[in-house]
């Protein structure tokens, strides 16, 4: 129980590649603040089963991660019901694909402020905790778009691309309070997200669905194999282990070898 009595808050954790980082620790005895979308009772669900599985406090906070004063009061919390946190997962994250010249002003705004702002603004929150506990984890959810671009994703490759700059930023800052910052960059992930695409995808390309995970999703993957979310979630604790203590700064591909081209 390597993280026994440490704490967690995890943005984007109600499902997907966020629920996978809340059990992992959890498994360690990582208490856990859950953040993200989904129905109240599907929320509830997970929260209660993470707390019955893994024996430990688990809970939600609903803040929109587009609304500082909704960041803000999330961090409050964590300090109010957990004396501040020891380590913080920035998950939260949207996407829209559309050639820039036709971009949706809104839908720039919003992938900047979630995918990247928010980053800014839980890690700024987070520190000060961290400093006063003397330790820290800082683990931001890039992606392989955070190394490389791919067209028609303009607002997510810059977004991502920030995340990157900015965890190398703070990494550099927080070195000295034994507090470590890293990015792990996923390329397609086995989701229940990606899963629902394919179908879409395969109508709009005119392909097979067979076609679109190996010549779409997997065609510039090494392995030809999807990441687990279970895959992404040990990366992540490893990075919160003492054996990672010196691994800071770093963006940890996890592709199939995608961004090894």
């Amino acid at each position: 129980m390597m993280l026994k009595g440490k704490v967690a808050v995890i943005t984007g954790s109600t499902s997907g590649i966020g629920e996978g980082y809340a059990r992992a620790l959890a498994s360690e005895g990582c208490d856990i603040m859950l953040n993200g979308l989904g129905a109240p009772a599907d929320i509830e669900a997970v929260r209660q089963s993470i707390e019955t599985d893994y024996g430990v406090r688990c809970l939600f906070h609903g803040a929109d991660m587009t609304k500082v004063p909704e960041i803000e009061d999330l961090f409050k919390t964590m300090e109010t019901e957990f004396g501040g946190t020891d380590i913080l997962i920035n998950n939260a994250g949207i996407q829209h694909v559309a050639p820039i010249d036709e971009y949706p002003l809104d839908k720039w705004d919003a992938i900047i402020a979630i995918n990247l702002s928010a980053v800014f603004h839980t890690t700024r929150l987070a520190i000060p905790m961290m400093k006063r506990r003397g330790w820290g984890r800082i683990i931001n959810t890039s992606s392989a778009h955070g190394l490389i671009a791919s067209p028609n994703k303009g607002a997510y490759t810059a977004a991502k691309h920030g995340v990157a700059g900015f965890t190398k930023a703070t990494a550099l800052e927080v070195g000295p309070y034994n507090i470590t910052a890293n990015a792990i960059c996923p390329g397609y992930v086995w989701t229940t997200l990606v899963e629902k695409q394919i179908p879409d995808i395969a109508k709009t390309r005119n392909m097979t669905e067979e076609e679109v995970i190996n010549n779409v999703m997997l065609d510039m993957a090494a392995t030809k194999k999807f990441t687990t979310i279970e895959q992404v979630a040990s990366l992540a604790l490893y990075l919160c282990s003492d054996m990672a203590q010196n691994i800071t700064g770093s963006m940890q591909s996890i592709d199939g070898g995608w961004t090894a081209q």
